[in-house]
Order: structure tokens, then sequence, then C-alpha cells
């Protein structure tokens, strides 16, 4: 299986409002930017789409390094919310329906396809390629926004 490195990161004006994802895909030689704008959504829908963008692009299971700054995103899987909210028929510890579940559904169904660690980075710090899907978010919001006004 090919080795995979993924840095993903989500952004929002507001919370919610305009928001924008990047992510960085790398495998050996090669390099790949991938960024997207939602109007009217949250931080976490941004970094989960992000996550979720740059694995639907993979054609075949791979192993993949995940690094993300969002502790929501890195903590479902390496805390094992996922399969406590599977478990509990997607219902949260506070007895409420999980939030972004359709999100999390999709994230379920990327995780068993390929072999994913999910690797927790400090945000907005000396990571270069945490700071460039940062980028890569905000400026998707940027030039939303220049083009409604």
């Amino acid at each position: 299986m090919k080795k995979i490195t993924i840095y993903t990161d989500g952004a929002c004006s507001g919370n919610p409002g305009n928001g924008g994802w990047g992510a960085i895909l790398m495998y050996g030689e090669h390099y790949r930017e991938l960024s997207g704008f939602e109007e009217t959504t949250t931080n976490n829908r941004m970094e989960l789409t992000a996550a979720i963008e740059a694995l639907k692009i993979l054609k075949e299971p791979c192993i993949v390094d995940l690094y993300s700054d969002s502790a929501y995103l890195i903590n479902c899987f390496e805390k094992k919310w996922l399969d406590k909210w599977k478990q509990n028929g997607w219902v949260n510890s506070g007895k409420e329906e999980v939030k972004n579940k359709e999100l999390w559904q999709e994230l379920d169904r990327l995780s068993s396809i390929h072999q994913i660690m999910w690797i927790k980075v400090k945000g907005h710090s000396d990571n270069e390629y945490n700071n460039k899907c940062d980028k890569l978010a905000t400026d998707e919001i940027k030039n939303h926004k220049n083009k409604l006004s």
C-alpha cells in the first residue's frame, strides 16, 4: 500500500459564517493542494470537510498519516468517540444527536478503506504545512468575500 501524508485545516469567518478548508497531500515527489468554500458553516464542519475531501481523492486503499490542528477531529478517533457514537445510535454522552453526523459517517466510511494515523499538530505555530493549509482555507473565504462585494 502507498503511504500518503495529508495535512488539513478548516477556517470560518464567524462561527457560523463563511468557511473554507484546505488540504495538502504528499506521496513521494508528488504534492497536491486542495481547498474549498462553504457559506454559513462552522469551523468544526470545515475541519471535517478538509479531511473528507483529502481522503476522497485517494484512488486506492492507502496508509495515511493525517495531520490536523483540530482536537475535535483527532480526539474523535484517538479517544474512540466515533465507536461510542455508533454503538449509541449516533447519540453523544449528553444524550443528544451527534453534531455533524453525516460528516462523521463519511469519515467513518473513508477510515474503513484506509489505514489512518490521526496526528494532532499545534495550530498557528511553526508547522509549514499546517500554516499552508490555514492559508488555503482563509484564502477561500477571502476570495468568495471579494466575489460577493
